[in-house]
Parts: C-alpha cells; structure tokens; sequence
C-alpha cells in the first residue's frame, strides 16, 4: 500500500501515477507531526459517482486530499487516494464505520490504512525454488523492511526462517484461493510493495489492482523479447548475441509492465544454455535490487507505461 507517513506522490489522472517512496520527510516535520496520514483503497466494479461520494464523505471528515489516482480497467474501478487530518477532534471510529456504510451503499470494498511518518517501508517477496534474488535482496541494504515471504514451495520456509521472517506456505493450484489468502496475509502483516523474487506464477488483475505499481518483478530478457519463463532457452536456440533481464512493474498484460531498470551481458562464441542461465541469474539478482532501491530512493513517474526518474 501507498506510504503516506513516509511520502506525498503527486498523482495525475487515470493511467498515471508519481510514486514517490522515499523515507524522508519534508522539512515542515513539525506540521506532520501534529498530522495523521492515511491510505483509502477503493476497488469494485465500475459505477457512476463513485469518485464523487468518496471525496465528499472525506470533507465532511474534515480530511485534506494529498493525491489521488484511479483507473477502470476492463469494468474495474480501483482508485488509491491518500488524506490527511489534523489529529485534534479527529474520530477515526468515525471514519471507520463511514466508510464501511459507504463501501455496502456502493457494493465495493474500501479500505484504510493509517501510516506513520519517517517509517520504513514493509515488503513482501514472493518466491518459488530459486533463491538467488532472495538472497541479493536480503542483503542489498535496501531501506526498507522485509516483513513476509510468501512461497508455494514449503521448502523455502527454512531459508526464509534463517533470516528470521515469517514464511507462508501456499498452494498455487488453486490461484483464486491463494490469491485470497495471499492478500489477506499482505493486509494482516501490513505490507506497502511486494518483489516477486522469481516467483514463476502469474497474478491475476485482481490482484494487480490491489497493488498497482506496488509489484516489482525481475524477467530473464531483454522485454519485450522472449515473453515467458523460457526466455534463455529462446535466446539460445534463437542465436542471440546479447541477452538481459528487465526489472519492471507487474501490470494486466504479462510481462509487459513498465521498465524500471534493465541489465545486458554477451553471448560468447560456444557459450553452453547452463552458462547462459548462471550469467543471467547473476544478473537477474543485480538488477531486482537495483530496481528497488530505485523504487524507495527516486521519484518514479509512471506516464503510459513508462516508467521515467524525475
């Protein structure tokens, strides 16, 4: 989820987004700290005057509007707004119990969720078998905290243990049901993003909109090349010279989410696939940890697909 005690994006309208998660604050810390800061995620399907009755509840909240973005996709509206309240005479029992009034009136679910400011933010790594990005994220000195693996190989469970961290061992077969609990653990361990850390399984839009420009993944090619999980087996039938991985945020279209940070090594002359593969992998882990810390330490603006440092 968006961190509001940590930043303030500025976010345009529909397709765009300004993601700012870096852990300073302004100078004004004092006017913050007399502040409280939350995130109110609405996702359903779309309607008319939703946009309208959610702001208005928020104002006779007496709740400053920082930013907010929303998207209908295929039918779906999501909409991330991020508020503000001075903290004398504000009730969130009050707040609370509005906008659950107001989520059963509209048919949609909404959620809030209050953060503090200068705090680090959580992350989520999603992992199958392979462990070399989890490894170069746990040791990247990413400012952040790593607060939840979710896996759906059990086996990972000790390596996540070794570090100290809460593992959840989930079985994909059934995607719909995993995704619920997935979600569920995300919300109960209050996580702000997720690294799928060679997690080889797809998510669906409903998750996707959850976590909209939230969910970093690292693909083994050059995109938009060689789509899928057997891009270095395609890359070595098909001859090629150079071969990469590309970091990007996971969107509706696989592989197809903006490009955060891409890396490129050579193919040499009788180079074998498994060489190929241990060169990429390398890579693979380089370039994830490279895109998350450009995730918490730049402002990224998200235009169209296309992820620009500002």
């Amino acid at each position: 989820m968006l961190e509001l005690g940590a930043f303030i994006p500025r976010f345009r309208p529909r397709r765009t987004s300004r993601l700012t998660p870096t852990a300073k604050m302004p100078d004004n810390g004092w006017i913050n700290a007399m502040k409280l800061f939350a995130t109110i995620t609405v996702i359903g399907r779309d309607k008319t005057g939703v946009i309208a009755r959610v702001t208005a509840f928020l104002f006779e909240q007496h709740a400053n509007i920082e930013a907010l973005e929303e998207q209908v996709t295929r039918g779906q509206f999501s909409m991330t707004l991020q508020a503000s309240w001075a903290k004398k005479g504000f009730s969130e029992l009050s707040l609370r119990a509005g906008l659950a009034a107001l989520a059963k009136s509209l048919g949609m679910e909404i959620k809030v969720r209050f953060t503090e400011p200068g705090q680090r933010q959580r992350f989520a790594l999603m992992v199958t078998k392979e462990t070399h990005c989890f490894d170069a994220l746990l040791a990247g000195r990413l400012a952040a905290q790593p607060a939840l693996v979710i896996g759906n190989y059990a086996e990972f469970g000790e390596r996540a243990k070794a570090h100290k961290l809460p593992f959840a061992h989930l079985d994909w077969k059934d995607r719909n049901g995993a995704e619920v609990q997935a979600l569920q653990l995300l919300e109960e361990h209050q996580i702000d993003f997720v690294v799928l850390a060679r997690f080889m399984k797809i998510l669906s839009p409903n998750f996707v909109w959850r976590y909209k420009n939230k969910i970093i993944n690292i693909h083994p090619s050059l995109l938009p090349s060689f789509p899928g999980p057997q891009a270095y087996r395609q890359a070595y039938e098909s001859g090629v010279k150079v071969a990469g991985v590309t970091a990007h945020f996971v969107s509706m279209g696989l592989d197809e989410g903006p490009i955060i940070a891409q890396g490129a090594f050579a193919i040499k002359p009788g180079m074998e696939l498994k060489e190929i593969i241990a060169a990429g992998q390398k890579l693979e882990a380089s370039v994830l940890v490279k895109a998350v810390k450009l995730y918490l330490g730049k402002r990224l603006d998200v235009y169209w697909g296309v992820v620009k440092e500002v």
